[in-house]
């Protein structure tokens, strides 16, 4: 499947523009955004050309953060084991604000972590990034309607099932890929559409939000095509 058009796409009015920094008079308003995507492209590239290459993290870099943290990005992934951000995009220590759940299902909790960094934090980009092969989209195709798993894992599934249901005639072959991608979709509009805190900076244009797509034996991350001010507007 080519990634060239991927383009998360928002059914929320309010998003106004997840990554709107590449639409207009926008664009000048989000350097930080633009910096922050640059900064990820950058490490994620170094990662997949030497992915043996030591992280730049060093014992001054370590004391330093004791006084304080200034991430420049925030990645919501997926917790399985081979999707680290911090090592798929070369970052340090401090660099990343990391949240991980399972599907990167956004919870109450996720939010609030989220709405943490970029609040408080000022971090101007939030990245929701799939991967391929991922467990938890997979059990959410495979698990038969009123079959339960227990309590916990239910609710896991429950959330990632719209993604299932919005897949369902895709061909067999790029099933697993199409729930993946549209999974990080429905992310994008959880956080936005359950937070009012990020909803109001994305309103600002304080902070952007992008889609990602890890493949697992590349090491490559694709970059959704951002959703732009016009066409949330519209």
């Amino acid at each position: 499947m080519s990634f060239r058009r991927w383009r998360v796409s928002t059914s929320i009015a309010l998003l106004v523009a997840a990554c709107v920094w590449l639409s207009g008079p926008a664009r000048a308003e989000l350097p930080a955004a633009l910096e922050s995507l640059a900064k990820l492209r950058t490490g994620n590239a170094q990662f997949v050309a030497s992915p043996e290459s030591a992280l730049p993290i060093d014992a001054a870099r370590r004391t330093e953060l004791a006084q304080g943290q200034k991430p420049f990005a925030t990645v919501l992934s997926c917790a399985d084991s081979r999707v680290p951000p911090e090592v798929i995009f070369h970052a340090s220590l401090g660099d990343l604000f990391v949240v991980r759940a399972a599907g990167h299902v956004a919870d109450r909790a996720v939010l609030a972590s989220v709405e943490y960094a970029a609040e408080h934090l000022s971090v101007p980009l939030v990245v929701v990034m799939g991967h391929e092969q991922c467990g938890a989209v997979r059990a959410a195709i495979e698990t038969p309607a009123g079959k339960s798993l227990g309590p916990n894992l239910d609710y896991l599934i429950k959330a990632i099932k719209p993604a299932v249901t919005a897949t369902a005639n895709a061909a067999e072959a790029t099933r697993l890929q199409a729930a993946i991608l549209r999974n990080v979709e429905e992310s994008v509009n959880t956080l936005v559409g359950d937070s009012a805190i990020l909803r109001e900076l994305v309103h600002a244009n304080k902070v952007a939000l992008v889609g990602g797509y890890y493949e697992l034996a590349s090491g490559r991350v694709h970059f959704s095509e951002p959703v732009t001010s016009v066409a949330a507007g519209k």
